[in-house]
């Protein structure tokens, strides 16, 4: 005896009524699996807005200043975005970064290191201040606010022993140690060295990320590091090795900040903590972890860049420009909670 299907009508009935989805419901699952679209209707957004408002934003000497004040923020940003997307914060990146360039620079003049191996001393420098984090996340057990809270003053303390407040300039140091302020024209904008080096470093932590077992355990530990755990992966390693290598994604940062500024100066970076984060968060990787990805992260680097950039043209005062920034993190997260209720 053979059953009969149900009526095709009938199907159709109970589909309609499982999915019951408004179109913000769809809408909220679209921005879920494709977390980079957000970002971008938000650059697209500032550009014609700053550009309405003052044309000068459009002007190729403008738009070379702009991807240069990125070169390091979006660099920083790679670091966090490694933290983050493990459910961790890093509020000692800005730090970490500046104690890196100053042994750099330090290391170069006041002890006569070539400029090779100045730049490795400074490597050394911030693979150190990654791995102390990892250690107090991993085996003291501290949550990476406070673990990351402490750090940031250490390291802010250990720059200025170090250094004994004082700034070295470029004519200072080694060639080496600025080269990433080399410019060279693509078409009418002029790009850095520094700036390359970061598109470098994205290309190489999106196919990390996206194509090695190793970025699969960081989303993995990131979305549930029991269930991680669970399934046999080493979450101590994964997260002892994430603060490593964003020790030394910092180290790259500080040369390319040596160079932009053309100084190393221990009290530079003081906006990079606040920055790198809002970079990360409007790129659509979430606080929670285990979502988001690379290249979010620049976009969201841009959009503080072109945001700066943008409110500086429009004779905005410096403290209103913070302010904006602030109501930027504050509306991607809301926005991140809200995309994480997403019906699946």
């Amino acid at each position: 005896m053979t059953q009969t299907s149900p009526p095709t009508s009938s199907l159709d009935l109970a589909a309609e009524f499982l999915d019951r989805r408004t179109p913000l419901d769809r809408a909220r699952g679209v921005l879920h699996r494709y977390p980079a679209i957000s970002p971008a209707v938000v650059l697209v957004i500032a550009i014609i807005v700053f550009g309405t408002i003052n044309p000068r934003f459009f002007a190729p000497a403008n738009l070379s200043l702009v991807l240069d004040q990125v070169s390091v923020i979006g660099t920083v940003a790679i670091a966090q975005t490694l933290i983050i997307l493990t459910a961790g914060i890093d509020l000692s990146v800005g730090a970490g970064m500046i104690l890196a360039s100053m042994v750099m620079a330090q290391t170069a003049f006041h002890n006569g290191f070539p400029a090779a191996l100045a730049l490795l001393a400074g490597l050394v420098a911030a693979l150190a201040a990654g791995a102390l984090n990892g250690f107090l996340v991993t085996r003291v057990k501290l949550p990476p606010f406070i673990a990351t809270l402490g750090t940031l003053n250490v390291f802010i303390a250990l720059t200025l022993l170090y250094s004994g407040g004082q700034t070295v300039r470029k004519s200072e140091m080694p060639g080496l140690l600025s080269w990433t302020a080399t410019a060279f024209p693509i078409g009418d904008v002029m790009l850095t060295v520094g700036v390359v080096i970061m598109i470098a470093l994205y290309l190489l932590m999106a196919y990390v990320l996206g194509r090695t077992s190793w970025g699969r355990h960081v989303y993995a530990v990131g979305d549930d590091i029991e269930a991680a755990r669970l399934a046999g992966i080493s979450t101590t390693k994964v997260l002892m090795s994430v603060y490593v290598v964003a020790g030394a994604i910092l180290a790259v940062a500080a040369w390319i900040q040596i160079g932009r500024s053309g100084a190393a100066s221990p009290n530079a970076g003081a906006d990079l903590n606040l920055d790198s984060i809002t970079a990360v968060v409007i790129g659509g990787t979430s606080l929670f972890g285990g979502r988001g990805i690379i290249w979010g992260t620049l976009l969201g680097a841009v959009i503080v860049g072109v945001f700066r950039n943008g409110l500086f043209l429009a004779n905005v005062d410096g403290l209103y420009q913070t302010l904006a920034i602030g109501i930027l993190v504050i509306v991607a997260v809301a926005v991140d909670q809200w995309i994480r209720k997403v019906r699946k």
